[in-house]
């Protein structure tokens, strides 16, 4: 199965693939200065990891993430529908926050408005 990244249209196959984070299992396939994506396939799923900077309120910007998870088969499907609270409640919260902070860490300090 070809991977997300070697499907990724002419004009993104330039764009680097970091950051890597070592506790999650996710490849990266691209980043650009506010998203960043990265899949995981095995014989259960293939899925995309997808956090983003998005226009937030009067605040500037809010950190977004979308997980689009395509079950392999029906052993696939058993376990999406199985780890689907776990999701929620405990896997999702740690890397937000983990990929929110170096995120932030590694971004310029944003200009203050004129008054």
């Amino acid at each position: 199965m070809p991977t997300l990244g070697e499907r990724l249209p002419a004009d993104m196959a330039f764009l680097p693939t970091a950051p890597r984070f070592e506790n999650l299992p996710f490849n990266p396939v691209y980043l650009t200065d506010n998203e960043w994506a990265a899949e995981l396939a095995n014989r259960t799923v293939h899925a995309v990891l997808h956090p983003s900077w998005v226009p937030g309120r009067a605040d500037g910007y809010r950190g977004q993430m979308a997980v689009l998870a395509k079950p392999n088969g029906p052993l696939g499907n058993a376990y999406l529908i199985a780890i689907t609270p776990f999701r929620h409640l405990i896997i999702y919260p740690s890397p937000i926050r983990g990929i929110g902070q170096r995120w932030q860490a590694d971004q310029p300090p944003q200009p203050s408005p004129s008054v």
